[in-house]
């Protein structure tokens, strides 16, 4: 629309933003100024242009405009003027001052926190988009519920709408980002008795408890301390073991033969405490310490030894090193249960699944649980053979099966040739239930994952070695190898029958009983014909097996052989090369003799 000049009037018009129309052509509106005028067609212009990017949505805030702020010093709501938020781009020309500011915005209610521990909860609850006891009392003191409210985060505006009482209009939009940034700047002068020194002391303070809470430190989950820990337990194994052939070397001399019958160097070490010189050996009680076998043992051994004497300072200083492997294996015990508790608490399906020892190493190679989750089954069946690893791939041979995952129970129970499918199947379970403990939720996890996936693993197993395999719904039932008591059941009662209390009379079956002993026959019969096929299915495995080494056999031989042919008949050419390159050497030698004497 064309603005008008100074000093000239504008008439109605039927047709709103249709365009200018002369002057002549339309009613002048009365007691209207250009200015004024002017102002009244940019509103009609907004009304042409209603998808202008540069206008900012309507906000109807006839009941008047609340703007909630959440500071560090506590909750504020400002009352501000209700056409603060049509034109936000001249916001931050009008915040440029207090006096600006002061002037748009004034202090309606403000409730200051009472401590840390409350400042805490309030902006936590801020954060996450709750309203917190403090906030809704703030609220609902407002005596003017239907005024729109301005709220930074939608979630909190959400929030406050499913409060009852409260029916503010909740206004969340990117319009109110200049009006929150004006605020912030002269947050001080808006709020009477705040400095600018005791806002930076309060910022400060609630930045640094809102960090340690935000970090969420819990000691149930802290996978440190179980890397430590299985370093010290091998740690603690060299040592004890260093000390322990120390303690049996120093004390052979003195008594050379208990060393072979206990082999327990903690046994071993405490009938040196409790005995000191081998003299004392009969008259000393070592049923604590010892069984009665390898009591009765130590006790002859020690009447014909043939070991030196030793002096009271040689069997004190031996005591003293008997003392620290006391010590040391009593740490061991103490710091092994610890680490299996701990282990439960961080990693519950692993440890069930592969132990906790095993688990522990992995944990430990890995660097922590969430890395060592975030790797795949093939690198966690391999993990700690590294260096087996590149060899095999810089000599282009077959790669390794396991690594650390070796020393798990259910490898180790599994055949020569059944280890490398066992050690795949069970890295691929470990890492399933990795994930589970490092990224679930649950916080009492009893390792259910970890138990069924053991259970698969097993069952994979006997499918294997030609077993039967295990229900999960029957968790009881019998290992293969061992007889199952069967349940009883009657069959049917058989009446009184008087020839049989007769000791020499025959025993009279009653119908009930003969079909029992067919049922019985022809079970066991199903049970010798299943036996049966078994071993015949097992020896034509056998002789398959047989037939293909006897091959191989074979094949290696008549190669050796075949070698070995090669070889003879090269040694002869070679040697009857030799002999004639040397024959022709020694006729040229001779010629050369001749063509000099010739000369």
């Amino acid at each position: 629309m064309r603005r008008l000049e100074s000093g000239e009037k504008a008439v109605e018009d039927d047709t709103r933003g249709s365009g200018w129309i002369p002057q002549g052509a339309r009613k002048k509106w009365p007691g209207r100024t250009a200015s004024e005028t002017n102002d009244d067609l940019d509103d009609l212009d907004d009304l042409d242009n209603p998808d202008d990017s540069t206008i900012p949505p309507a906000h109807d805030t006839m009941g008047g405009l609340l703007i909630l702020a959440e500071t560090s010093a506590g909750v504020a709501v400002f009352k501000a003027k209700d056409k603060i938020l049509k034109k936000p781009e001249n916001l931050a020309e009008e915040f440029q001052t207090a006096e600006g500011a002061a002037n748009l915005l004034k202090l309606q209610a403000f409730s200051k926190f009472e401590s840390t521990a409350d400042a805490l909860d309030t902006v936590n609850a801020l954060i996450e988009g709750k309203v917190s006891s403090k906030l809704q009392n703030i609220l609902e003191d407002i005596s003017d519920k239907k005024s729109s409210l301005v709220v930074a985060d939608p979630k909190l505006g959400n929030a406050i709408n499913k409060i009852a009482g409260l029916d503010f209009k909740i206004i969340s939009d990117s319009t109110v980002a200049p009006l929150y940034r004006g605020i912030r700047e002269h947050l001080s002068s808006l709020i009477t008795g705040l400095t600018p020194d005791d806002l930076k002391i309060m910022s400060l303070g609630l930045s640094h408890s809102l960090s340690r809470h935000k970090l969420k430190f819990s000691t149930d989950k802290v996978d440190t301390m179980i890397v430590q820990a299985i370093a010290l337990l091998d740690d603690l194994d060299k040592e004890l073991n260093t000390y322990a052939m120390r303690v049996k070397e120093w004390y052979g001399w003195h008594f050379p033969e208990m060393g072979k019958i206990l082999s327990d160097n903690l046994a071993y070490a405490r009938v040196v405490k409790t005995m000191g010189f081998r003299t004392n050996a009969s008259t000393t009680d070592l049923s604590t310490v010892l069984p009665e076998e390898l009591e009765e043992a130590v006790k002859q051994a020690a009447e014909i030894s043939m070991g030196t004497e030793i002096t009271d300072d040689d069997l004190e200083n031996i005591n003293l090193l008997v003392d620290q492997v006391l010590s040391l294996s009593a740490y061991r015990a103490q710091l092994s249960d610890y680490l299996r508790n701990r282990m439960q608490a961080i990693a519950p399906n692993l440890t069930a699944l592969v132990g906790e020892l095993v688990g522990a190493r992995l944990i430990a190679h890995a660097g922590s649980l969430i890395n060592l989750a975030k790797q795949p089954a093939s690198t966690i069946q391999i993990l700690g053979a590294e260096k087996a690893l590149f060899r095999a791939l810089k000599t282009k041979h077959d790669t390794p099966k396991y690594g650390l995952i070796y020393h798990a129970s259910l490898i180790g129970q599994a055949g020569v040739k059944s280890k490398g499918k066992i050690a795949r199947m069970l890295a691929t379970k470990a890492a399933l239930s990795l994930r589970v403990d490092a990224l679930g939720d649950e916080k009492n996890d009893t390792g259910a994952l970890g138990l069924e996936s053991r259970l698969k693993v097993e069952n994979r197993l006997r499918q294997l070695e030609g077993g039967k395999p295990i229900s999960s719904g029957n968790a009881n039932q019998t290992p293969v190898g061992t007889q199952s008591t069967k349940k009883f059941e009657l069959n049917g009662a058989s009446g009184y029958n008087a020839d049989a209390d007769m000791a020499d009379a025959p025993v009279v079956k009653s119908a009930a009983d003969k079909v029992g002993s067919k049922r019985s026959r022809q079970d066991e019969s199903d049970a010798e014909d299943e036996v049966m096929a078994e071993v015949e299915e097992s020896g034509a495995v056998e002789s398959k097996k047989e037939k293909k080494d006897k091959k191989e056999k074979k094949d290696k031989s008549s190669k050796k052989r075949k070698l070995e042919s090669e070889e003879a008949e090269e040694e002869p050419k070679s040697k009857k090369d030799k002999k004639d390159k040397k024959e022709k050497k020694e006729k040229k030698e001779k010629k050369e003799k001749k063509s000099k004497n010739k000369d």
